[in-house]
Formats: structure tokens, C-alpha cells, sequence
């Protein structure tokens, strides 16, 4: 068993964070298993029930466990993540990261564009565009589904592509020669509805995180258009935002 160093200038419960963080993230201690007891922790490590339950704090505090009232402490399922600092598909993200990302295609359908999408690609309600339904598999487990809506002579040119393995971002660049170039994100939260349920194995009213992104080409025109549904338990945005300097009071 790993010792912690009482002489160390790191704290002991800062030790203690990182020993118990690893066996969590390396599967030491599964999902969803009950972790040891603060007792338990305390008399392992030779470590005062404070440093303890400070160790655990700070890791609940990172989502990493959860408590249950009566029960104990118990591993939380760790979330996959998408920086969102730069514009990228999800599976060229999460694959720089180590995640497995396959694709379940569920539907490429020429359709009449809606209201909606008709607005978002600037092009005539009621005439053809193309519709891709995918389900999203990190480390094969269902995260996301995306509905893309693309303009009918460019979704021609996805018909024959990989979109099991392949991010269309990647597809559109290197298969459609198309520069993107920037995407507008709008993101809020829906109850899981009877598609959502089947499409990522949730329960019917769970809580869900939507996002809506228009991709522009690097001339500025609309290109691609997305409702991406992500499970709000395994699936977390992240971004960096910086204050502007010189700013007034």
C-alpha cells in the first residue's frame, strides 16, 4: 500500500486527495462502488479522521464521489469532458484525450428544411436538406446524440463517408475540401423525451444538456447546423473565460 510522508511540505490530506483520486480514476475503486469508511481511511493511512474528511471533501467537491445519508461515500461516475475553447468535433476532442469515440448512425435523410433550419442555413423553408442522427459512444457507452442539418448539396457529399468513426468536421475539411471557420453555441437543459430515452439509455424526464451550434465556413456562411443532446451524467463542457483588461468599474 501506497504511505503517505508525514515529514513532506505537502499536507497530509493533500497526499491523501491524490492517492485516493488515483485509485479512483485507475479503477481501484469502481463506479459506483462504497468507498471506505473515514475510519477505515484513517486507521489505513495512519491519518487523523479531519485529514480524512478533508481529503474527501475536496473530492467531492471535484465530483468524484458522492455521499449517500445513512450509507456511506460512493465513487461517482467520472464525466467525460470537451474543452471548448477551440472549434472541434467531439471525437477529434475526446480521441486527443485517450476516449474511445464510435458513432451510431442512425438516420442520413434528404428532408425539407424547417423554419428553423431554414433560418440557420439561410436557405428556403420547405426546400431539401440533408439530416444525420448519430449517437455518440464514449469508451462505447451512449453520451450524446447529434441531429445535423447541412445544405443538401454538400449533405450529397457525406452519403458515402465514414460517419461511424469519422467527426464531419473532419469530413467536411479533408473529404469536401471546406474551410470552417467559427460557430455560434447556444446551450441549455430539456427532460429526456421518449427519443432521448431510446437514443441514450436514460430514463424518460432526465435531465439533459442541449446545445445548438451553427458552424460557419471561413467566409462566414452558414455551413452546419446541430442539436447536440448530452447526458447530463456523463458529459460536461468546459471553457476558459478571461476578463477584459482595461475594463471599467
Amino acid at each position: 500500500m501506497a504511505e503517505l510522508l508525514p515529514l513532506s511540505p505537502v499536507p497530509l490530506y493533500t497526499q491523501l486527495k491524490a492517492l485516493l483520486r488515483e485509485r479512483i480514476l485507475d479503477g481501484t475503486y469502481p463506479p459506483h462502488s462504497r468507498m471506505p469508511s473515514e475510519n477505515e481511511l484513517g486507521t489505513a493511512f495512519d491519518v487523523s479522521r479531519i485529514t480524512v474528511r478533508q481529503a474527501l471533501g475536496d473530492l467531492q467537491k471535484e465530483g468524484l464521489i458522492f455521499k449517500i445519508h445513512g450509507k456511506g461515500t460512493f465513487v461517482a461516475k467520472p464525466k467525460a469532458f470537451q474543452n471548448v475553447s477551440t472549434l472541434q468535433g467531439l471525437g477529434e476532442s475526446m480521441t486527443q484525450m485517450g476516449y474511445e469515440v464510435l458513432n451510431r448512425l442512425r438516420s442520413l435523410r434528404h428532408v425539407p428544411a424547417t423554419a428553423l433550419v431554414a433560418a440557420r442555413l439561410q436557405v428556403e423553408e420547405g426546400s431539401l436538406v440533408t439530416e444525420i442522427r448519430r449517437v455518440r459512444l464514449v469508451n462505447r457507452e451512449p453520451v450524446s446524440l447529434e441531429i445535423t442539418w447541412l445544405p443538401h448539396s454538400v449533405g450529397e457529399q457525406l452519403e458515402k463517408a465514414d460517419l461511424v468513426t469519422r467527426d464531419i468536421f473532419l469530413v467536411l475539411e479533408n473529404d469536401c475540401g471546406i474551410a470552417l471557420g467559427h460557430a455560434d453555441l447556444a446551450i441549455d437543459a430539456v427532460l429526456a423525451d421518449h427519443d432521448l430515452t431510446q437514443a441514450l439509455d436514460v430514463q424518460e424526464g432526465a435531465p439533459i444538456m442541449r446545445i445548438e451550434r451553427l458552424t460557419h465556413t471561413a467566409d462566414g456562411t452558414p455551413l452546419d447546423f446541430e442539436h447536440l443532446y448530452y447526458r447530463g451524467d456523463a458529459f460536461q463542457y468546459r471553457l476558459r473565460i478571461d476578463r477584459q483588461k482595461g475594463g471599467t468599474a
